[in-house]
């Protein structure tokens, strides 16, 4: 059944859609239009505008052509601002000249305003013609016998100055707010296109991390085939957890995508913390995690942030320590989590992997700055190198309590 109370506002929003996507000048042609028609209606013709007060005369040939050049040319406003300003011109001269009354000589100022809005190029060249051109029509206007006094030539003159200026700065406030517009749209596609790079980066880079080095243990096991094939296990299960992460990862960057992985989207959180550290000793690394407190139960986006932390910690143990002792500290507090990954230094230096790039840690900085957070990562003395964040909840967190993993 037809929707009779909504018709009309989709019948309207369809023809104001139809309407913009015709041609400018086809939209600007009944302004014209409406002006041209407007001057032939007698109880108008006393309200245009008039310069000289010359005894009026009636409407001849050469009034037409007068209001046709006046008013037409506002058709053409926008697409051709500088043919429109010099026909309307010479229109409300020849009107003025002629002692035309006629509403449609009101179309000058319109004219005028839109050569101001629209005009892009010799503005001032374009000004200074119009402004030598009234000079010359009241010359004329005073020797054929106009009553007006110089100092109303005068204010007329800057009433249509004052006209050119309203109409060049709405040309630079809508510069200026397209500008705006342009800046905040960049600004918007860096941000997306940074946080994209981090949520791939966190995604990808552990997995892949873990399965180089597990994969780098098996050319060692050949002879034990119990334990290689364990590690082979541990690297197919770290690939699929990978792909699975991929899948999530995909489906929140396109939500209109139909998710055919198994499970729902989901967010990390210090929650998994468990399983992240299982994965990482699965890979070869001995982490011990210490958990104090209690995690808060409305804290935003400060779980993430913390799993993050620890996740991009374990990782670059991982590649630049693999096998030296790694100690991850989480403590809940009423107002903070606190974040402190510790790894000792590398036993066997042939296989720390070369220097990062400082994706991740840069990252890291990036969202934990984000959340009003601070992090700090160097070396520690003994060789080894510390990550530590403290990340702001905003929730009250229930007394403390302490666990060991």
């Amino acid at each position: 059944m037809t929707d009779l109370t909504s018709s009309p506002g989709r019948w309207l929003s369809g023809a104001l859609d139809r309407w913009h996507r015709l041609d400018v000048t086809v939209r600007d042609l009944p302004l014209a239009l409406l002006h041209l028609g407007a001057g032939f209606v007698p109880v108008l013709r006393e309200y245009g505008t008039r310069l000289g007060d010359l005894p009026a005369r009636p409407l001849d040939g050469w009034a037409l052509l007068a209001m046709a050049l006046l008013t037409l040319p506002l058709a053409v406003r926008r697409r051709r601002p500088v043919v429109c300003v010099l026909l309307v011109s010479g229109g409300f001269a020849l009107a003025q000249l002629l002692a035309y009354p006629s509403f449609a000589c009101n179309a000058f100022p319109v004219a005028l305003l839109s050569t101001g809005v629209h005009l892009a190029r010799r503005r001032a060249l374009v000004a200074g013609l119009l402004a030598a051109a009234y000079v010359a029509l009241a010359v004329t206007l005073d020797r054929l016998g106009a009553d007006e006094r110089p100092d109303e030539y005068v204010t007329f003159f800057v009433a249509l100055a004052v006209i050119w200026a309203a109409g060049a700065w709405l040309r630079s406030t809508r510069a200026a707010d397209a500008e705006r517009r342009l800046r905040v749209a960049e600004e918007t596609r860096t941000a997306e296109r940074s946080r994209i790079a981090r949520e791939l980066h966190d995604v990808v880079t552990h997995h892949v991390t873990a399965m180089v080095v597990q994969a780098e243990a098996a050319r060692y096991l050949t002879a034990a085939p119990d334990r290689l094939e364990q590690t082979l296990d541990a690297v197919t299960g770290t690939g699929r957890r990978a792909i699975t992460d991929l899948r999530h990862l995909l489906d929140v960057l396109d939500p209109g995508h139909e998710d055919t992985a198994p499970g729902p989207a989901r967010t990390p959180s210090t929650g998994e913390l468990d399983t992240l550290v299982e994965h990482t000793r699965q890979a070869g690394q001995p982490v011990e995690l210490v958990r104090e407190g209690t995690p808060a139960h409305d804290s935003g986006s400060a779980e993430l942030v913390a799993y993050r932390v620890v996740q991009e910690a374990l990782t670059n143990a991982l590649k630049h320590a693999p096998g030296a002792a790694t100690a991850v500290r989480v403590r809940h507090d009423e107002r903070e989590i606190s974040v402190e990954v510790t790894t000792a230094a590398a036993a066997d230096l042939r296989r720390r992997a070369p220097r990062g790039s400082g994706r991740g840690l840069a990252g890291l900085r990036e969202r934990v700055d984000a959340v009003g957070g601070a992090l700090a990562a160097g070396p520690t003395a003994g060789g080894g190198f510390a990550v530590s964040a403290t990340i702001p909840t905003g929730a009250p967190v229930p007394p403390a309590a302490a666990g060991r993993a």
